[in-house]
């Protein structure tokens, strides 16, 4: 195998959350936080509602789940340009499945993503569900992750 080019990517994460006393007990503070990249927007995090944080921000298991899904359909919509498969629509209703544990931790057990796809007609819709299955392989945030991610893959379109 030959090795490939590093990539390296820098993110700065601040807590916003001190509500003056620290974290001098378990509810005395917020896990509100901020999300930084360079020459990007910032994003406004918090913790799942679950574990007392703010359902108005994002949370980092809602990301894990949005990395997932957005990196599948990156390499899906590269895949079906190099294939002469004309994309017109992508959504993916993705969904993350995660377990605690009674010490307090926790994983996820699986991701399902469920892309729905609009392709031109003319176009092959087996083809362009096979894709999928290549895209999950060139993902480069599946293939870093333990658990299992799942594809359900829906083509509208294609033959005329």
């Amino acid at each position: 195998m030959t090795r490939g080019k590093s990539h390296h990517y820098a993110v700065t994460v601040t807590w916003t959350g001190n509500l003056g006393e620290g974290t001098a007990s378990y509810r005395a503070y917020s896990r509100n936080h901020e999300i930084a990249i360079a020459g990007k927007p910032a994003l406004a995090g918090s913790a799942d509602t679950t574990f007392r944080g703010d359902g108005d921000r994002h949370n980092p298991e809602d990301l894990l789940v949005a990395a997932l899904s957005a990196c599948h359909m990156l390499s899906y919509l590269h895949l079906c340009a190099i294939s002469s498969i004309v994309v017109l629509e992508y959504r993916d209703a993705a969904s993350g499945t995660m377990l605690t544990t009674a010490d307090g931790g926790g994983r996820f057990t699986e991701v399902v993503l469920r892309p729905e796809v609009a392709i031109a007609a003319g176009g092959d819709a087996a083809l362009a569900e096979r894709l999928h299955h290549r895209a999950h392989e060139l993902c480069f945030i599946a293939s870093s992750v333990s658990f299992p991610v799942r594809c359900e893959p829906e083509i509208r379109g294609g033959e005329a």
